[in-house]
C-alpha cells in the first residue's frame, strides 16, 4: 500500500497574510510537508463579538460534544454527512476507528523526511498568531479540549476532588461574567487519575458531563506482566472509567516487532470494552520520527481511539515535530480506511500561545472536525493557568498574578 501526500485546503478561512510560500517537494508519507502557500487565516467562526460573545457562542455550540448524554442520531460536527460519522476529511465522512488487520507492507513503506518535518513545524510557531476576540475564542476551545491530570505519588482524595472542582468550573466566575460567556458552560473534557482515584473522581464529577480517564497498563513504564496490565484495564472499566490511557511496550518498536505491538494493543482494546482507549507511544523514548510514525500506524490498525505522545514523565514530551508526524499518520489512516482517530499531545505544553499552535495545526492538517474533545485533547494541566491569565488580559487589559489561578 503506497502512501501519497495529498495537499490540504484551508476551508472557511479568511486569508490575512501569506507566510513564506514555498514547497518542500514530494514523495512518500511525510516527505512533503509544506503546501504551495502557507496561509495565516482568521476564521470568522472564531470571533467574539465584544463581551456578548455572539459569534463565539454560535461556533462553540456547533463544535461542542456532550460527554454525558448523546442521542441515537448523534452528529459530532455539522460537517458530518452520515449519522454514524464522527468527522469529515475533505468531503468524506469518517467513522469511529474499529481497527483493521495488521498490514506490514504499509508499516514498512512509512518514511519520514526529518528536515522537512522540522521546517514545517517551524512555520507553525513563526507566523503571526490570532489576537483579541479571535484569540479568546481559540483559548476557550483549548480549555474544552483539556484533560486535567494529577499523576503524582503524593496524590490524595482531597487533591482529586479539588481538581474535579476546577474541571467543572475551569474559568473563575467573575471572569466568565466579564467575557459574557455564561451560557457556553465551558468545562474541560476529562480528569485523568490513577485507578485508585477513579471512584473519587466519578463522585466529584457526577452530572457534569466531564469524563474520568484512568492511566493503566503499568503506567508510566508499561513493563509489568502482560496479564496484570490487562487486568488493570478491566478493573478501571468496572470502576466506571470512561477512558483508559494505555502504555505500549517500547521495546517492540525498537525491535521492529510490529505483530507483537499490534497484538498487545488489540488485547488492550478488547479489555477496554466501551471505554475509549488512548494509546501512549512514549515518543520521547522512540528515538526517531520514523519509529513514531510506524508505531502510530500500528496503534491505529489495532483499534486505538486516540494516539497520545507521551506519559508526561519522559525527559522529552510533546513537541510540534513529533505531533506533526502523528497527525499526518492520522490523516493517512483516515484516507486509507475511512476511520477517524483522535490525537492527544501530553506534557510540555504550558503557554496559551502553544495551545493555539497545536489547534491551528489540527485545523490545517486535518479539519475543523478535530477541534473538539471527541478527537483532540491537551494533556497539560499547567496550561490552564496561563490561558486564564490571557483571558483576563483580554477582558480587563491587565495580566493577573499566577497565584490567582490555582489548578488544585
Amino acid at each position: 500500500m503506497t502512501s501519497k501526500f495529498v495537499p490540504r485546503s484551508v476551508r472557511t478561512a479568511k486569508p490575512c497574510a501569506i507566510v513564506n510560500p514555498w514547497n518542500a517537494g514530494s514523495g512518500f508519507f511525510l516527505d512533503s510537508l509544506l503546501p504551495a502557500t502557507v496561509i495565516l487565516y482568521r476564521a470568522p467562526e472564531f470571533r467574539v463579538a465584544g463581551f456578548a460573545a455572539v459569534q463565539l457562542h454560535l461556533w462553540f455550540a456547533e463544535m461542542s460534544v456532550d460527554h454525558g448524554k448523546r442521542s441515537g442520531s448523534e452528529v459530532v460536527t455539522r460537517e458530518a454527512k452520515s449519522a454514524n460519522a464522527i468527522a469529515t476529511l475533505g468531503d468524506r465522512p469518517l467513522l469511529p476507528n474499529s481497527g483493521i488487520p495488521l498490514d506490514l507492507n504499509w508499516v514498512q513503506e512509512v518514511g519520514v523526511n526529518t528536515s522537512a518535518v522540522e521546517r514545517r513545524a517551524q512555520t507553525q510557531v513563526a507566523r503571526r498568531t490570532v489576537k483579541k476576540e479571535w484569540q479568546a475564542a481559540w483559548l476557550l476551545r483549548a480549555i474544552s479540549c483539556m484533560d486535567l491530570t494529577t499523576l503524582s505519588g503524593d496524590d490524595t482524595d482531597e487533591r482529586v476532588r479539588r481538581l474535579c472542582a476546577k474541571a467543572r468550573q475551569p474559568i473563575q466566575p467573575d471572569l466568565v461574567q466579564k467575557l459574557g460567556i455564561e451560557q457556553l458552560g465551558v468545562k474541560v473534557a476529562a480528569v485523568c487519575v490513577y485507578h485508585t482515584f477513579v471512584e473519587t473522581a466519578l463522585t466529584a464529577l457526577e452530572g457534569s458531563g466531564v469524563h474520568v480517564a484512568a492511566v493503566s497498563t503499568g503506567f508510566p513504564a508499561g513493563l509489568s506482566p502482560f496479564a496484570e496490565r490487562v487486568a488493570e484495564i478491566r478493573r478501571s472499566v468496572e470502576a466506571g472509567a470512561h477512558e483508559i490511557d494505555v502504555v505500549i511496550t517500547r521495546a517492540y518498536v525498537f525491535g521492529g516487532r510490529w505483530q507483537a505491538l499490534y497484538d498487545e494493543i488489540a488485547a488492550f482494546k478488547q479489555a477496554c470494552g466501551a471505554a475509549h482507549m488512548k494509546v501512549i507511544l512514549g515518543t520521547g523514548d522512540l528515538l526517531t520520527l520514523r519509529n513514531v510514525a510506524r508505531a502510530s500506524i500500528v496503534a491505529m490498525m489495532a483499534g486505538a481511539d486516540f494516539i497520545k505522545t507521551s506519559t508526561g514523565k519522559e525527559p522529552t514530551n510533546a513537541t510540534l515535530p513529533v505531533s506533526l508526524v502523528m497527525v499526518r499518520a492520522i490523516r493517512e489512516h483516515a484516507q486509507q480506511t475511512g476511520m477517524a482517530v483522535g490525537f492527544k499531545p501530553a506534557g510540555g505544553i504550558r503557554t496559551a500561545k502553544q495551545s493555539i499552535d497545536w489547534l491551528a495545526m489540527m485545523k490545517e492538517e486535518l479539519s475543523l472536525s478535530w477541534l473538539n474533545a471527541h478527537l483532540f485533547r491537551f494533556g497539560a494541566s499547567g496550561l490552564l493557568g496561563d490561558i486564564e491569565r490571557q483571558l483576563e488580559h483580554y477582558a480587563t487589559g491587565r495580566y493577573s498574578a499566577e497565584y490567582r489561578h490555582p489548578i488544585a
